[in-house]
């Protein structure tokens, strides 16, 4: 089948073998609700994408780098102004630490305001010989093992929806409103990060950012007139896995009739689902949202330059991100082979890495745990790979949280595996804290400035 040039419209995905959707048990209920969420406003729109998509542009040129950053999968159960208030803190420190010693602008995209969905590698789950489907996040259905909250519950999309507005409102009140003024950039750093080596190594750096910006009104510049430096651009992003939900909140642009999926700033598209006929591909090639694919260390040069012209053939700079989740161990000798051929084909992508997932394994006391050390291998050999190319290593993509949780070890506190329990608060994979996260910037500022 021509991928590239086959018509398009918000439902031919369905004539795709689509992976990791749920098996709905009442079609009717499931028709009732995405025909609501398709009479629902838009959660973004079209110009903050466009607006994207440009400041992507710059990361391809190797004239910005990327944060994309949140949590692995959010939960109705904490719909909290002062959770996300951290999670935006820890962001913006990351964001100022990248700034401040790299000298790059940041684009900040959160895992945010609608990653709900998570991919699973089986359909089911057993548990003292019961047999029940997997959690799927609760977009579909609830962690708990009991048939009732393991079948999947279509109206859990509207409140999919109406938390992510929430959090929506949230964000722009806490982005736009005064929080993310520059000058407030000692107030971010909360009291558990601030007490660390890290936190300590933050306050100077918040100093020197005072001490600049009292150079620069004393040199006459009127610092109240230029909003860049009281207030953020924030885009949001999630994997777009269920694509029923996707599609009802697809809406066709008025200024420029062009489709564009309103469920969030930028959509990807996971490892376990970027097959090439798949309905994922499909259904993201026709969206003009910026979009994003996981590579896993399996890929081919083949399928990922046929990726990118199926997910951008007209080559427009910052419509594609390549996030490439491989493996400390297995990146340095993965990548370079697809920065050549990506390269050779003329492709504009952004290249970011996602150090999370290739380096998850099983703690000796039964948790999803993920190692410090390894995160920071996986990105160091993202850089070394990129170096070895002469191509921009263009950003990174992590799971994180504000709060004091104990769910990846190592780090400056080595976190071992008896503390685990301590803090592992997470509804499926460990995310890193905020001492954790604010080491990951400073380590790849000193990268991205080598």
């Amino acid at each position: 089948m021509d991928t590239v040039n086959a018509p398009w419209t918000p439902t031919s995905w369905r004539d795709r073998p689509a992976m990791q959707q749920p098996q709905w048990p009442d079609a009717d209920a499931l028709d009732a609700v995405l025909k609501e969420l398709g009479t629902l406003p838009p959660l973004v729109f079209a110009g903050e994408s466009r607006d994207l998509t440009s400041r992507l542009a710059a990361v391809s040129r190797g004239e910005a780098f990327l944060l994309q950053a949140g949590d692995c999968a959010e939960s109705f159960d904490r719909l909290n102004a002062d959770i996300l208030r951290d999670k935006l803190k820890v962001i913006l420190q990351m964001a100022v630490v990248l700034t401040y010693s790299a000298g790059v602008p940041i684009v900040k995209v959160g895992r945010i305001a609608g990653q709900f969905a998570k991919p699973r590698s089986s359909d089911t789950e057993i548990v003292d010989d019961i047999e029940l489907p997997s959690f799927r996040g609760h977009i579909v259905n609830d962690a708990s093992f009991s048939p009732e909250a393991r079948t999947p519950e279509p109206k859990r999309l509207l409140q999919a929806y109406n938390q992510s507005a929430s959090t929506l409102n949230l964000l722009r009140a806490f982005t736009k409103g005064g929080f993310a003024d520059l000058r407030r950039v000692h107030a971010w750093n909360q009291e558990y990060v601030a007490s660390s080596n890290e936190g300590q190594r933050y306050e100077k750096l918040a100093e020197g950012i005072d001490a600049a910006l009292r150079f620069i009104e004393a040199a006459g510049f009127a610092t109240d007139l230029d909003e860049r430096l009281h207030q953020v651009d924030f885009y949001t992003s999630h994997e777009a896995l269920i694509l029923g939900y996707e599609e009802a909140l697809t809406r066709q642009d008025s200024l420029t009739d062009d489709w564009y999926d309103c469920s969030a700033h930028m959509l990807w598209i996971g490892e376990r689902t970027r097959q090439l006929e798949g309905a994922h591909v499909e259904f993201l090639r026709g969206v003009e949202n910026p979009v994003g694919c996981k590579l896993g260390p399996t890929a081919t040069t083949d399928e990922v330059v046929a990726l990118c012209e199926a997910l951008n053939p007209t080559k427009l700079p910052g419509r594609l991100t390549l996030i490439t989740r491989m493996g400390a161990d297995n990146i340095e000798a993965a990548l370079p082979p697809l920065l050549r051929a990506v390269a050779d084909a003329r492709h504009p992508v952004v290249w970011a890495s996602d150090p999370m997932h290739g380096n998850t394994y099983t703690s000796e006391n039964g948790h999803k745990t993920r190692h410090f050390d390894h995160v920071l291998g996986e990105v160091s050999g993202f850089f070394a790979a990129h170096r070895s190319e002469g191509t921009w290593p263009g950003g990174i993509h992590v799971e994180l949280t504000g709060e004091n949780v104990t769910e990846c070890l190592g780090g400056a506190d080595q976190l071992a595996d008896a503390d685990l329990d301590l803090r592992y608060e997470t509804i499926c994979d460990p995310r890193l804290n905020g001492r954790q996260s604010l080491d990951l910037a400073f380590r790849v500022a000193e990268l991205l400035g080598d």
